[in-house]
This record gives C-alpha cells, sequence and structure tokens, in this order.
C-alpha cells in the first residue's frame, strides 16, 4: 500500500424552450396584477421556511417514510462497510482527506474496490467523491444496473480534488455501483457525497466558446455541494475535530466554506445565494438565511452567527466558544438582509416578507444592531455600525482578517449598510408598508450622501479614506474587501472618484499586495460589472476559472475550484453580470442589460428561473436583446435597456417612443414590453 504523506493543517480562521413570436407593443397604462458529511439513513426533513425541496430526488410526503439514499461509510473511518476490496486494494491510514481513513488502490492495473447500493425510492443524484492520483490511469466510475453512466479518467494530482459524477437517474429497486480502478501509481479516495441534482439547469450559449465551457463547470460544481436533506451527518467538524462531536440529521442547505468543516458560512452562503437560486435551490438559501436571522438573538447583540452545521441548528464549534466568544463580523449582518430581498426579487415568495423571524430579523439588523454597534466615532444624524477592534471573536468591522485590529468602521461595514437599507426598503413595499419602505429609503440616500461628502474624506484612489479606527483616525490605501465593496456595493457615487478608485483596486489587485485567496477574488467580476466596466469583470472571470486546478492558498481545501464560492459565484455573475438579468418577480417585471465584453458576439443564457417560471435571454452585441417567456401563466414588464441614448427603438420590429434615463451615473435607452406566457419579445436600438 501506497500513501502519500499528510497534508498540512488548515488556516486558523474560517472558511458557497423557445417559444412563437409575438408582436408585443408598448402599453404603459395596463399595470400586470400583483466530507463524509453524509448519508446514513433518516426521513426527509423540511425546513420551515423551505418553498420547495430543492431534491430533484422523490422527496414527497408519501416517500418521507422511506429511507433515503445513502453511501454507508462515505468516509470509510468503518473500514470500508459495504464495499468489495479486489487485491491490493484496501483502508488505510495517513493520507485521508478528513477523518483517519482512506480507500486506497495500489499502483499497477486491473485493481478495484467497488460498492453497490439499492435505490430506496426514485430520484437524480450528482456523486462525488475525493480522489488523489500519483499517476495517470485511474478511474472513478458509476453504473446503475451493470450499465455504465459515466466514467471519470483520473489526472496525475497527489493531492486531494473532488470529482462529480452528476444527474444520475435512479428508480426504485435500480442497483447503483460506485468503483475505483487502478492507475500507473497509487490512488487514494475518501469523503463520498450524494447530492439532489440541481432543480434548475439553465443553459448558457454563445459565439464564445469559453463562457459556455465555464458555465457548464460551475453549475455542475455547485450542485456537487448541495446537501442531500434528510440524511444524518457528522456536526463540528473541523481540523482539530474531524471526526466531529456527533450526528444530526441534515436540512436543505449546501457548502459555503472550506469543505474540511460541517459547515455553511454568513460571508460565503450570501455570495452564492444568487447562483444557488438561478440552479433552482430556493429551498436551501430559505434554509440557511432563516437559521442566520434565528442565531441573531439579543443575547448576541443581533449579530447572526458566523457559521452553522448542515443541521441549520447547531453553531459550529470552531466559531461559536459562547454568546459574547464567537466570530462575527459586521458586514455579515447586512448582507444577509440584503440578500433575503434579493431571494424575494428572484422568487417572489412571501414568506420573505410575512415570516415572522425574518421580519424581526431584518428590523433588528436595520435599527438595534447598529444602535447597540454605534460608540466609538460620531457620524453627526447618521448611524455607522462598528467592529470592537479586538479581533473575529469579539466583533469586526470588516471582511478584511489579516487588516489588523483596531478598526471601528470600514468600508464594507458602510457600504453593506447602506445596501441593507435599500432591501429593508424593497422588503417593506412587498409587505405593503409604503411609508416603512420610505424611512429606509431616505436612511439609505442619507448615508451615501454621507459616506461620500464626509466618511470617504476628499481623496481619489490611494488617498480616499477607506476605514477609522477606534480613536477616530482615518485609514487610507489598499484594504482589499473593504475597499473592494464600497465600489460594489455603490454606496460610492458615480463619477472621478468612483472611477479612479476603480482604477486603483485593478491596479492593487494585480499587483504585488492582490488577494492571495480566492475567496476574496470572486468579488471582483460583480464590482466591475455593478460599474459596467464589462471588459475587465469578463477577464477577471476567466482568471478565476483559470486558476481553478491552483491549489488553494489553504493546502488542505484542494484546488481554487473546489472551493464553494468559485463555482456559485461564476454562474451568478453570467445570468446577473454579462446577462445584466435583474429580477423583480413579486411585481412580475424583469430587466436586462447587455454587459457583453469585446469581442462576444451573442450571449444566451436559458431557463433561467424567476418567480414560478423562467425566461431566456439573448444578448446580441450591445443593441439587440431577445426574451422569451417560458412560463404557462403570468406576463413580464419587460424593461430592455441598452447603455447610451439611441434615435431609433422597436419592439418586434415595431417602432416605439425613444426614451430614457440615467441609473447609478449611466443613461440608457429602454423599452417595456409586457411579454406574455409563452411568447418572446425583440427589442433593438438603432442610430
Amino acid at each position: 500500500m501506497t500513501v502519500e504523506p499528510a497534508l498540512r493543517p488548515l488556516l486558523a480562521c474560517r472558511h458557497h424552450s423557445a417559444a412563437r413570436p409575438l408582436a408585443v407593443t408598448e402599453d404603459p397604462g395596463d399595470p400586470l396584477k400583483p466530507s463524509r458529511l453524509v448519508l446514513l439513513t433518516a426521513v426527509a426533513l423540511l425546513a420551515p421556511m423551505a418553498p420547495t425541496l430543492s431534491a430533484a430526488a422523490d422527496t414527497s410526503a408519501a416517500s418521507a417514510s422511506r429511507p433515503q439514499l445513502a453511501i454507508q461509510d462515505p468516509g470509510f473511518e468503518s473500514g470500508g462497510t459495504g464495499w468489495t476490496f479486489g487485491p491490493g486494494t484496501g483502508v488505510g491510514t495517513g493520507n485521508s482527506h478528513g477523518g483517519a481513513r482512506f480507500l486506497y488502490l495500489d499502483a499497477g492495473a486491473g485493481k478495484s474496490a467497488e460498492l453497490t447500493i439499492v435505490a430506496p425510492r426514485n430520484g437524480s443524484y450528482d456523486f462525488s467523491a475525493w480522489i488523489g492520483s500519483a499517476g495517470t490511469g485511474g478511474t472513478y466510475t458509476v453504473r446503475r444496473n451493470g450499465e455504465t453512466v459515466q466514467t471519470i479518467t483520473l489526472p496525475e494530482r497527489r493531492a486531494y480534488a473532488r470529482y462529480t459524477i452528476s444527474r444520475v437517474e435512479l428508480r426504485r429497486g435500480d442497483r447503483l455501483q460506485i468503483e475505483f480502478g487502478s492507475g500507473s501509481a497509487w490512488v487514494n479516495a475518501d469523503d463520498l457525497m450524494i447530492s439532489p441534482a440541481a432543480p434548475a439547469d439553465p443553459k448558457v450559449t454563445s459565439s464564445d466558446p469559453d463562457v459556455a465551457e465555464m458555465f457548464n463547470w460551475a453549475k455542475k460544481k455547485a450542485n456537487s455541494w448541495v446537501q442531500l436533506p434528510g440524511t444524518t451527518g457528522p456536526v463540528n467538524v473541523d481540523e482539530n475535530q474531524t471526526g466531529g462531536t456527533g450526528t444530526a440529521p441534515y436540512a436543505p442547505t449546501y457548502w459555503a466554506g472550506y469543505a474540511n468543516r460541517s459547515a455553511y458560512y454568513s460571508r460565503d452562503m450570501t455570495h452564492q445565494l444568487a447562483g444557488a437560486h438561478i440552479l433552482g435551490l430556493d429551498a436551501e438559501n430559505a434554509t440557511m438565511l432563516r437559521s442566520y436571522a434565528a442565531s441573531a438573538t439579543a443575547e448576541h447583540k443581533y449579530f447572526p452567527v458566523w457559521s452553522l452545521n448542515f443541521d441549520a441548528e447547531t453553531y459550529l464549534s470552531i466559531d461559536y466558544k459562547s454568546p459574547d466568544n464567537f466570530v462575527r463580523e459586521v458586514p455579515a449582518t447586512f448582507e444577509v438582509v440584503e440578500k433575503a430581498a434579493q431571494a424575494y426579487l428572484w422568487t417572489g415568495d412571501r414568506r420573505y416578507v410575512d415570516d415572522p423571524a425574518l421580519w424581526d430579523f431584518y428590523r433588528h439588523a436595520t435599527e438595534e444592531f447598529i444602535d447597540l454597534h454605534n460608540s466609538a466615532k460620531p457620524n453627526g444624524k447618521v448611524k455607522v455600525a462598528e467592529g470592537t477592534g479586538n479581533g473575529i471573536f469579539a466583533g469586526a468591522a470588516s471582511y478584511n482578517e489579516q487588516d489588523g485590529d483596531g478598526l471601528a468602521e470600514a468600508g464594507d461595514g458602510i457600504a453593506a449598510e447602506y445596501q441593507a437599507y435599500l432591501a429593508m426598503a424593497t422588503l417593506a413595499r412587498g409587505k405593503g408598508d409604503t411609508a416603512l419602505a420610505r424611512t429606509f429609503d431616505r436612511r439609505a440616500a442619507d448615508l451615501k450622501t454621507y459616506f461620500n461628502d464626509d466618511w470617504s474624506g476628499t481623496g481619489s484612489g490611494a488617498d480616499m479614506v477607506r476605514a477609522y479606527t477606534l480613536s477616530g483616525t482615518p485609514v487610507t490605501g489598499w484594504g482589499k474587501e473593504n475597499s473592494v465593496f464600497m465600489p460594489m456595493k455603490q454606496i460610492l457615487g458615480p463619477g472621478p472618484r468612483n472611477d479612479a478608485y476603480l482604477d486603483y483596486i485593478q491596479a492593487q489587485e494585480l499587483g504585488p499586495d492582490g488577494s492571495t485567496n480566492i475567496e476574496s477574488t470572486t468579488y471582483l467580476p460583480d464590482m466591475f460589472f455593478k460599474n459596467n466596466r464589462n471588459d475587465t469583470a469578463w477577464t477577471w472571470m476567466k482568471k478565476i476559472y483559470g486558476e481553478r486546478e491552483l491549489q488553494h492558498v489553504n493546502s488542505s481545501q484542494g484546488p481554487n475550484g473546489d472551493y464553494p464560492e468559485v463555482s456559485f459565484t461564476l454562474v451568478s455573475q453570467t445570468v446577473q453580470g454579462l446577462m445584466g438579468i435583474t429580477p423583480d418577480a413579486p411585481n412580475h417585471k424583469v430587466t436586462t442589460q447587455s454587459r457583453l465584453p469585446s469581442g462576444m458576439k451573442w450571449l444566451q443564457a436559458a431557463d433561467v428561473p424567476i418567480g414560478a417560471g423562467s425566461i431566456t435571454v439573448r444578448h446580441d452585441g450591445a443593441t439587440k436583446t431577445t426574451l422569451t417567456n417560458n412560463a404557462r401563466e403570468s406576463a413580464y414588464r419587460w424593461e430592455a435597456r441598452f447603455p447610451g441614448v439611441h434615435k431609433n427603438i422597436t419592439v418586434n420590429g415595431i417602432p416605439q417612443r425613444v426614451r430614457s434615463k440615467t441609473v447609478d451615473g449611466v443613461t440608457y435607452t429602454y423599452a417595456t414590453p409586457k411579454v406574455r406566457a409563452g411568447t418572446t419579445a425583440v427589442v433593438q436600438v438603432t442610430d
């Protein structure tokens, strides 16, 4: 038996149909109506907020009494119970991915180890495994009733990486075989996992094959991190407790953070939420958001906890010691509010505005939370939430954990607070409280004015203020997240200072002080798309994708591509970024804006879920957009935007009155056709 030396320990801190065309005309007066972390057996678990179960597997109430599809010994900690081992294979110690043991195959052809499972119910599933191989020729195979579904031929990669065979359809009684085969050198495998196949399957096509390849990789990789609800797995797994402290039934959740920990993290999860929705993971988003809302108690001074186990109830022990000693960072509180509003706009699910636990969290986060954490620096008539300056276990002002202690206020904190105010206005309107919505619109506007006129100083680029110390001293220079979030959250007003700061961030990220952790880099496409720097945003997307095989800075995490945030954000950056799709499902509206980079002639995203249906959008350059409403019911008011002032605009070839508007400093020509269910509209501008 050949094994690889143990990997280095984790870093100290943390760390997810075409329809017939219809001539549609403008009708403004016709408003629309309003790790081994699996899988023993257990019944399906329904989280209180879950709109639907995300499992494409059979999770109906009628089937809840049947056991869930499971791998009996996914981490080989019980010696490979259920596995059939051929000569030169077995269970060893010394090179595990998690826990203490792993499956090994010695070098040389013809060696194999196999597991057979009988499906207890119908479903569609993804099968993942962490695998390392010292040579080439090894294989990872899934068979159904003796027929090969897919075989992955393994490359030479000694460090563990994650491999997935996706969308395996099973009927009750089917025999599923998972097999590892030998190669020219040893093969090690560990931590097998079953995920329900994604409920949504959007498809991207383009004149540029790179974007389609990237999207296909990202959606497959992202879905491989989804937990199969109702299964049982360990809790409190981390680098110090590789076996965890017990087990619990898992809720509908997905990995958002380090793969060596049995938890999802607020910072990661909020950044992954849009990508998760695009894959149909709305039940998971709702469960996870609600778990954070429930944790933001008065005892915690309305901070949500930093990480929860996949049962969506147990706080991850490495990050939580006691009610006054747990990891917490100011921007996360506000991002949970912002992303709840985003989930509401994507889905139209009224539970985001009607659920009392969520509503209480929104109000506490945007009111009492700020009052309780606003004592170090006076800010006039506005309030700015602050950190303690005493490290992450006492409450940090910024996501930039390497920025040093001593910060009271940071750019990512105040920028996230601004977006939380706007989100609160959106949620209040959804609830029907227009007075409260106006209050938060006003608070957002006041905070933005204060930020631009006072808080950020008068400097530009490197001289712009991006934080304040506990003593009130302004901090300039490069702050990574607390720099990036200011233009990304659009608290920094449009104009020369914003442009100069974007240039400064780009120079810093490309220089010796650029982010070494891929997690921080994943924010850059979002930031540049928000500021209509399409070529730069696309370049960063390609860079992130191109570095997916590089080893993560945390060596136990595997390659960069196995950090969940990478795949989830590439999904959302394609749909929200390149396609510029902005939903408003509660009001039956959707906005599009082409952000195609230079050289990309056309791009189409098909079957993007919004509300109860889906849409297909195609951009031909920056002057023509086609939208198909794939829903069986429900029309959508579509605002098709085109940058610049154009002389002519048509809807399905019929000339329309030219209208323009300015949004965040950019002037657009636009049309607002109503696209009925099952129809297609085409909007085009010419000069």
